[in-house]
């Protein structure tokens, strides 16, 4: 499992893939499981997590920034928790409540981070203050349509 890159000159973007060891890293390709966008903050990340974990079950080793992505996706954990399950510590059902509540806090934290950053980025504007609404007197409707 590796990056794959596309785009252009400075703007990379790249397809996670599975491929063999020995084909160019730009090359052939068994199957494509997602894509990752660095430009964007947070990065952009779209997997398929299902195909992903079939892969790892099959022994596919994934390049050391994928491995960091399937971690910031979850699949390595789910993998991990899988793994508990079949060695009998505890049920699917508990694996995947477990699992459940990890992605939850997970999104949470990327929401927030992601605000963070909106808001830096509106106070690096050169000369943008924040935009006040302006309230509304009473002989005009609510709504801004004329009344009939």
């Amino acid at each position: 499992m590796r990056l794959q890159r596309h785009g252009s000159k400075k703007r990379p973007f790249y397809f996670i893939v599975v491929a063999d060891a020995r084909a160019p890293r730009d090359g052939k390709f068994i199957q494509k499981i997602g894509t990752y966008n660095p430009l964007t903050v947070p990065a952009s990340i779209s997997l398929d997590r299902q195909k992903a974990l079939e892969w790892l079950h099959k022994g596919a080793q994934p390049t050391d920034t994928v491995r960091r992505i399937l971690s910031f996706k979850g699949v390595l954990y789910l993998k991990h928790l899988l793994r508990g399950v079949k060695l009998g510590l505890f049920d699917e059902a508990t694996a995947m409540t477990k699992f459940a509540k990890w992605h939850e806090e997970h999104e949470a934290k990327l929401k927030q981070r992601s605000e963070e950053n909106k808001r830096t980025q509106r106070a690096k504007r050169p000369g943008s203050a924040p935009v006040r609404r302006v309230a509304q007197r009473n002989d005009q409707p609510a709504d801004g349509a004329a009344e009939a």
